[in-house]
């Protein structure tokens, strides 16, 4: 099982979203390293859900419920879109500033590369967010 990252403006569709709605199409990811990522994600896979813009936080748990398909909002039918279902909110929300800090998240892929929407997290990665979320 692989472990991602995916990034979303809470004003346009928050982890809270995700939750009142059970699932949600992962789409409109247009840069090509994250369309990559969204190709190599499997069914069960987990995802942390991080709030952009607004909040820069961590702020849950979801899962991969279906694997890559074509993205219907792609009219050149080059890109492609995941299913993705919520699995729980973290204990406490993980600051963009509290990951910068935490020595154990140095190489993070999303700390390196900011700008993409969808990128690996190794399972260090993941045990160091979780610990600072209290879970």
């Amino acid at each position: 099982m692989a472990r991602w990252l995916v990034k979303s403006e809470p004003n346009t569709y928050s982890f809270d979203d995700l939750v009142r709605d059970g699932r949600t199409v992962w789409d409109g990811v247009r840069n090509n390293a994250a369309a990559l990522h969204l190709k190599a994600m499997r069914d069960g896979d987990e995802v942390l859900f991080y709030h952009s813009q607004q909040g820069l936080a961590v702020v849950g748990v979801a899962k991969v419920t279906r694997t890559a398909f074509p993205d219907a909002s792609d009219p050149a039918g080059r890109f492609v879109a995941v299913e993705l279902a919520p699995v729980r909110p973290l204990k406490r929300s993980v600051t963009l500033a509290e990951m910068k800090a935490a020595p154990a998240l140095e190489g993070m892929a999303m700390l390196r590369q900011g700008r993409l929407s969808v990128s690996p997290v190794t399972p260090a990665e993941w045990a160091a967010i979780l610990k600072l979320a209290g879970d």
